[in-house]
Order: C-alpha cells, then sequence, then structure tokens
C-alpha cells in the first residue's frame, strides 16, 4: 500500500511550471480544469498538463491523486506521473499544475464517438483487448487498496502506440486495513454501482472495490453501444433509475458474441457481495483471448486511432461526475419534477413540495414516481377520461383502510389510489406512472413519509 499523509503539501513547496514546460495548445476539458499540451524546456519531450482552476490550497481530492499518481503511477496501464507545480497569478489566480504523460490516441470514448460517426465499430478483439489494460490497471489499484471510483470510457486513454490508461484520480479513495470498505457517494451517475449510489441514500450501506467491476462493465456496454444505459435521461434521474432497474444488457446481444455478453453479466451483478473482483475478471474467456497478444492488438489499434486522425473524427461528450468541489449543473425543466433540484436533501424537497401545495399544485414527479397531496379540498383537475363509471372523484384512503384495498388494487386498478400516512401533510403516497397507451390510471407503488 502506498504511503499516505494527509495535507502534506504546501503550496509555497511546489515549483514554478514555467521553468520546465511551455504550452502548445489545449487537447482537452476536464471536471476541474483545462488539459493542455505541454513541451520540456529541457529535451523538448511532450506531456500533458491539467491545469486546475484558481486554487488557494490543496483540497483533500487534489491530495488523494498526487498520492496515488506519485506512488503508483508506475504501471503500464496507468498514466505515468511527471510533477504537480504551482504557478502564482494575483489578477487570475494560482494555478495547480498536474503534468502527466501525453496519451496523444485520445479517449476510449472518443474512439467510439468518432466509429459511431463512421457507421462503425469496434470489434471484439479490440473490445477485450482495451477491457484487459484497464483490469490490469484496477489490479494495481486494488492490490494497493485504492478504488478508481470513476471508471468510464472518458477516463480510459489510448497511445498512438495502442496502450491502455487509467486516468484521473481525483475522486479515488483508500482503503485502510482497518477500513475495508467506503460510504460516500462519488463518481458519475450513468456508470456508477447501485451501492454507491446507495451510500447516499442509506448511511448504513458500504461497498468495495468491485464498485469499480460494475463501472467496468458499464464501460464494456459504452465500448460496444457508444452510450452507456440510461444516457439519454437526465444524469440525477439515472440514479434513481440505476438501483431500482435490472441489470443493463447490451442493447443487441445478438449481434456479439455469447463469452461477452456473458463478461458483462458478471460485472453487472447487483449485490456486489457476488460480484466477481478484478482478479477473477483477469481469468475470464472473453479477456483471455486477448492475453498474450498485446503487440499484435496494439497494433491494430494503433492503426485505428491513426485513422481516426486522419480522417478528423473527433468529438465531445458531456458526462460530468458527481463531486463534492463541484455540484452537477442541472439544465432548466419542468417544475413538476423533483431530480431537476440542484440539490436533493429533506429541506429543499419539503420547501418544494410546500409551495407547489399553496399553489393547489398537488402531483409532483420524482423521475417515474408521482408524489401526491391530499389537497382537502375538491379541485377541478380531474377530466371526465378518468373518472370511473360511477362518476365519482378518485378517493384518499387511509390506514388500516389502505392495507384492505392494495390487493383488489393489483387486480383492478382504479383511477387512482393513494395511500396514508401521518406527516406534516397527510396522506402522502407515492405511486407508479402507468407508461401503457391511453391508459391514464395510477397504481400505487409504495409510501413515503416526510
Amino acid at each position: 500500500m502506498y504511503p499516505f499523509k494527509s495535507s502534506m503539501i504546501g503550496l509555497q513547496n511546489l515549483g514554478d511550471p514555467s521553468l520546465d514546460w511551455d504550452i502548445v495548445e489545449t487537447i482537452g476539458k476536464g471536471t476541474y480544469g483545462k488539459v493542455y499540451r505541454v513541451t520540456s524546456t529541457k529535451d523538448g519531450s511532450e506531456a500533458a498538463v491539467k491545469v486546475l482552476d484558481p486554487v488557494n490550497d490543496v483540497d483533500e481530492e487534489i491530495e488523494a491523486e498526487y498520492n496515488i499518481l506519485r506512488s503508483l503511477s508506475n504501471h503500464p496501464n496507468v498514466v505515468k506521473f511527471y510533477g504537480m507545480f504551482y504557478k502564482t497569478d494575483p489578477i487570475a489566480g494560482g494555478q495547480l499544475w498536474l503534468v502527466l504523460e501525453l496519451c496523444n490516441g485520445g479517449s476510449v470514448t472518443e474512439l467510439i464517438k468518432g466509429l459511431f460517426m463512421r457507421s462503425q465499430r469496434l470489434q471484439e478483439p479490440l473490445i477485450a483487448y482495451i477491457l484487459y489494460g484497464a483490469l490490469l490497471g484496477l489490479q494495481h489499484l486494488h492490490n494497493n487498496r485504492i478504488i478508481h471510483r470513476d471508471v468510464k470510457g472518458n477516463n480510459i486513454l489510448l497511445t498512438t502506440q495502442g496502450g491502455v490508461k487509467l486516468v484521473d484520480f481525483g475522486v479515488s479513495a483508500q482503503l485502510t486495513s482497518a477500513r475495508l470498505r467506503r460510504n460516500t457517494s462519488v463518481g458519475t451517475p450513468f456508470w456508477m454501482a447501485p451501492e454507491v449510489i446507495a451510500c447516499e441514500q442509506q448511511y448504513d450501506y458500504s461497498y468495495d472495490a468491485r464498485c469499480d467491476v460494475w463501472s467496468l462493465g458499464i464501460t464494456a456496454i459504452e465500448l460496444a453501444d457508444g452510450d452507456p444505459p440510461l444516457a439519454e435521461m437526465h444524469p440525477v434521474k439515472a440514479l434513481f433509475k440505476i438501483p431500482r432497474n435490472p441489470s443493463p444488457t447490451l442493447r443487441q446481444p445478438s449481434q456479439w458474441c455469447r463469452s461477452f455478453s456473458h463478461f458483462i453479466g458478471q460485472c453487472l451483478i447487483k449485490d456486489f457481495e457476488a460480484r466477481p473482483s478484478v482478479c477473477h475478471l483477469l481469468e475470464h474467456p472473453f479477456i483471455k483471448q486477448a492475453q498474450g497478444k498485446d503487440t499484435a492488438l496494439g497494433g491494430q489499434l494503433a492503426a485505428l486511432i491513426l485513422d481516426q486522425q486522419e480522417q478528423g473524427c473527433k468529438t465531445k461528450t458531456k458526462h460530468e461526475r458527481i463531486n463534492t468541489r463541484k455540484t452537477l449543473i442541472i439544465e432548466s425543466a419542468p417544475d413538476d419534477d423533483l431530480v431537476n433540484l440542484e440539490y436533493l436533501d429533506e429541506e429543499t424537497i419539503i420547501s418544494h413540495l410546500q409551495r407547489r401545495y399553496n399553489e393547489l399544485q398537488i402531483y409532483t414527479y420524482v423521475g417515474d414516481i408521482l408524489i401526491a397531496i391530499n389537497p382537502f379540498q375538491a379541485l377541478s383537475i380531474y377530466s371526465p377520461q378518468v373518472l370511473p363509471p360511477t362518476g365519482t372523484l378518485p378517493h384518499f384512503y387511509s390506514p388500516p383502510l389502505a392495507l384492505s384495498i392494495y390487493s383488489p388494487q393489483l387486480l383492478t386498478p382504479p383511477s387512482q389510489g393513494v395511500y396514508s400516512t401521518p406527516g406534516i401533510y397527510s396522506p402522502l403516497v407515492l405511486t407508479q406512472k402507468d407508461r401503457s397507451p391511453g391508459v391514464r390510471a395510477l397504481t400505487p407503488n409504495f409510501v413515503i413519509r416526510i
């Protein structure tokens, strides 16, 4: 395990990067700042520098990335680290420079997007080769008790020689001998494991390094289909879906070999206790086809990268990770869905519901879940199409009547059923949207109390 010492970096101890490196061009934009191609003033060698937004101090995430890069970048599948520098700027603010190996083949995501733009796809042997390299990098991290926590196509970079490198350790976590699991929720929503999402919602949940295995399984689907599952959704809505939905699969499994689908299925076992480790997955038949073929497959990948660069196919992706330094920016969206709130804490939700309730807006969504609050008055909001044959308005049932009504409702859903529970706005219920064509009935799902 690498020697971790907290708060051991002082900006005053870091050198000025302008003495060693010259910026050539911008090559990308990360979560915290821009990435540039630089050349050494000493020998002319090239590197990449991640210039972080103006900082006055080194926070925990920067320090974690620095420690991991400094101690664990001596692996062929982890990006090399050349040093950290601090550039003083009294006007714009100080800039922190992380100088890394230049992976000028771009990210795996860029490669896939470029292929899809040309109506092509990555062939299975090359997918196996990329996943093999990522697994070796993760094995190196996990052996040193580090969880990456943000594995995705954009964080797997390629060299023009066909090398595969893990990058971006800003949200990586250390597992100590006293603490072999984590309980903080970070990562990029579409790739996040269910157990990591659960840690945000239930404090007694935890996870281990196998959350990286789930993320790699989602990345495998990304390599095949061009996007992770649920990519068309708002990322916060995806956070609600991932724990509730069945494990995702390839969009068209019949177009791929069974071994590939089985590998993805193993990565995406929802119970992380039953999910295999990185070491076990290195023995999977789909991955073993790439072992011992580094030269041949690396050469094929290098040729594909060169061809794509000559074609000028370059794409940008918009998926950002959720982290503690930078809140995910929520684009403007309907007011009736709580997933569009920037913060989903109890106070914000109650305040939002209170405001809508005062405006007699008694229905509010949370993704596909509907919250209904009893208005305790007659509202002219029910159209004839949703009324029962008797013409009676939908009813709000209260305990213990709700329990006796639940079973019949499953067999013969009424126009609307609402369970009552004591609370600030009693009764309050969550119901599942009925997606049947032309049907506007609501069937109860479960009760919530606030």
